[in-house]
């Protein structure tokens, strides 16, 4: 019984992640069918639409490395992922709790996907000031991580205000 109601409330943040993935995976693939590496199209004065290669994490963090990154960060992303899962297991009642580690999940197995398919993630979006300042690349994985982490925030600031 115990494992049923447990289950049965990590089942829609599993929806939650699968949803991330495939709208990840999606957009992805259609950057690598239309976009050469390093084509690029201005969208607006701040943002562009890129095909780009990240063989490291954030900011790509290691890119430079010899390889070995590319199976650290696939071993890394399994047992985020198995974290994850087992806290949503225990707290799927607390709604932004678990929607923050449902789109840190699916954010994490969209790049998990990637390294295993490509060797690299696929960035394509660029946001830009001006011809000078570039932020780096990212996806929709990497926003869905993004936009986790600061509920993750969010939920712990509310948590402790409360408890006041």
């Amino acid at each position: 019984m115990a494992f049923q109601k447990s289950g049965s409330r990590l089942l829609p943040w599993l929806g939650v992640a699968l949803i991330v993935i495939v709208l990840d995976q999606i957009t992805k693939t259609l950057i690598l069918q239309y976009y050469q590496y390093g084509d690029s199209t201005y969208v607006t004065s701040f943002f562009n639409i890129v095909r780009a290669h990240n063989t490291g994490a954030a900011f790509s963090f290691l890119a430079g490395a010899s390889g070995w990154q590319r199976w650290f960060f696939i071993g890394l992303g399994f047992v985020a992922a198995i974290f994850i899962v087992w806290m949503l297991r225990g707290h799927g009642g607390q709604k932004m709790f678990a929607w923050a580690l449902s789109l840190i999940l699916g954010g994490a197995l969209g790049n998990v996907i990637d390294r295993l398919l490509h060797g690299y993630v696929v960035d394509f979006i660029q946001v830009h000031w001006g011809a000078q300042y570039y932020f780096p690349s990212f996806n929709v994985a990497d926003s869905a991580i993004t936009v986790g982490a600061a509920l993750l925030i969010l939920d712990e600031l509310l948590r402790v205000r409360k408890a006041r």
